[in-house]
């Protein structure tokens, strides 16, 4: 998809085919995730818990002070200029050291809704659980606390990334009907806006191909691991799904208060 080329941007296949490419890259983090026990001392806040930090001031956890560093490497090198990324710190994002790259307006109140926060809690609170044993050898745990922080901030990001991209397709459901969503949109109808997002056969989809997909990827590599197929449908189908539409149903419920062309930008197919 290229961001550069809106007539590209709002068509509902390309947005799936990007969705599917996503989803190998999740499912392989996921498993690669599942190599490593659940490590504590990464997500806790307490100076007490917490591998020392250079920076004494710093109140997060070890993971979210290694998060934030990458971030800032990454935005001197225009990463959340693209308009797929948003930031978990963006009150930390540094100018970019590149030239900056002219996107078009894709959507409409663009920097208003960051998910990154509520993605980060159900990772550590949920998601992890699902994939990750947890041990009491933790000598081996020291050992590998560099390994898991990369597969941790990796997996956040693709997460992030796949969750957001359900702003590309609630301004894609908007243009193929506007005259329905305007009206859903103007009576605050949420329960409606969601039922008219909603494609139950898609979803169905989906969630078939990630059986598939992880019956064969974990077999092949991983059959001694936590995680199963069975798990990897449960992530998608209790957690990325439903915070995906929770996304497009608040994009679309404010959409109309900040108007970008519907008609000239560029035709749906």
């Amino acid at each position: 998809m290229n961001f550069l080329k809106p007539e590209s941007v709002y068509k509902l296949d390309n947005i799936r085919n990007e969705l599917v490419q996503m989803e190998d890259f999740i499912i392989f983090q996921l498993i690669k995730r599942s190599e490593y026990p659940i490590s504590s001392v990464l997500y806790s806040s307490d100076e007490k818990v917490r591998p020392q930090l250079p920076d004494e001031e710093f109140k997060g956890s070890f993971m979210d002070y290694m998060h934030r560093e990458l971030e800032i490497l990454q935005s001197k090198l225009r990463r959340f200029d693209s308009p797929d990324e948003k930031p978990f710190f963006p009150e930390d994002i540094q100018p970019s050291l590149l030239e900056k790259i002219q996107y078009p307006k894709l959507l409409a109140n663009k920097h208003k809704i960051n998910y990154n926060s509520k993605i980060r809690d159900l990772y550590v609170n949920k998601l992890l659980d699902l994939i990750a044993d947890q041990t009491p050898d933790t000598e081996y745990i020291n050992q590998q606390l560099g390994s898991i922080t990369v597969i941790d901030i990796e997996l956040l990001q693709n997460l992030s990334r796949r969750i957001h991209f359900g702003l590309f397709v609630a301004e894609s459901k908007f243009r193929s009907d506007v005259e329905k969503f305007t009206e859903l949109i103007k009576n605050k109808d949420y329960d409606g806006i969601y039922d008219a997002i909603t494609n139950n056969a898609v979803e169905e989809k989906i969630l078939k191909r990630l059986e598939e997909k992880g019956d064969s990827y974990i077999y092949k590599s991983f059959k001694n691991k936590k995680i199963t197929s069975k798990y990897l449908v449960t992530i998608y189908k209790e957690f990325i799904i439903p915070m995906t539409k929770e996304v497009e149903v608040e994009y679309l419920m404010n959409r109309l208060k900040d108007d970008i062309d519907v008609t000239g930008m560029c035709p749906l197919e």
